[in-house]
């Protein structure tokens, strides 16, 4: 039956959904508990050593659930304290970052934007990314406050979120850039409205897949798949309203997401 520990996902809000949905997908029969800090929500205001904190504590809760490997589904979390917990957590972390080396790829033009939250711009994770991937390409780094909180309000694409987008995207389009890496895990429910508003000239990458299949290949390399038939369960946590997560998650079910159904709601 292979390990049958679970596998336990956190961010502070709701985007980290979408590495869980992709997690659900490459792994089926893995067993899953996904921990939303939104009392906190966002991380991005907040100091290094708060977000610290709080990813120490949930790491700390996770543990104690048995989780065999941890997924930073938050790019604020993964610059400020993905290297703190690997110092700290004798368990295998994965974290999450822009999709810039396979952007900087692609692209045609030489020239890749990036869409982050001003929590990510701030991180030096992002400016380490830049000069490894982004050396031969011209980078347009773009600041986009407010839209994570249309996710976690459920506005995938109403008039505010559709305002939002076109402002943030303005200079990318100005700036002749092919290729536009979304930053936070929030904007993966935005991907839709983003490539329309974009235009078909620009391509829109995202690293929720990417992170799905480095969780199986951590699992693979330490012996920890759960190599069983059955579909594992699915555990939401959040350090907020319960009843409001679940509501959330409903309407991002209800625009489209494919986030696991089978859950049992729990708050902490």
């Amino acid at each position: 039956m292979g390990d049958e520990r679970p596998i336990g996902v956190f961010d502070s809000g709701v985007g980290g959904l979408a590495v869980l949905a992709e997690v659900r997908r490459l792994l089926p029969a893995e067993h899953l508990i996904y921990y939303a800090d939104q009392a906190y929500f966002p991380y991005g205001p907040r100091g290094r050593d708060e977000v610290r904190a709080r990813a120490g504590a949930i790491t700390r809760e996770l543990l104690e659930r048995g989780c065999k490997l941890i997924v930073v589904a938050c790019n604020t979390a993964t610059s400020a304290a993905v290297a703190w917990l690997r110092d700290r957590f004798d368990v295998p972390f994965v974290s999450i970052e822009p999709a810039l080396k396979p952007a900087a790829a692609a692209t045609l033009a030489g020239k890749v934007a990036l869409l982050m939250t001003p929590g990510t711009a701030r991180g030096d994770k992002l400016s380490a990314l830049i000069d490894r991937y982004g050396a031969e390409v011209h980078v347009v780094k773009v600041e986009a406050p407010g839209l994570a909180d249309r996710v976690e309000e459920g506005d995938l694409d109403g008039a505010e979120t559709r305002a939002l987008v076109r402002r943030y995207l303005a200079p990318v389009i100005e700036s002749g850039a092919d290729m536009l890496v979304l930053g936070c895990t929030h904007y993966a429910f935005l991907r839709r409205l983003i490539e329309e508003e974009a235009g078909d000239g620009v391509g829109v990458l995202e690293p929720s897949e990417a992170v799905a299949r480095q969780v199986q290949r951590v699992l693979e390399r330490e012996g920890l798949l759960n190599s069983g038939a059955a579909r594992g369960s699915v555990v939401y946590l959040t350090s907020g309203d319960a009843e409001a997560f679940a509501q959330q998650r409903a309407r991002l079910r209800a625009a489209g997401a494919a986030i696991p159904e089978e859950a049992l709601e729990e708050a902490r």
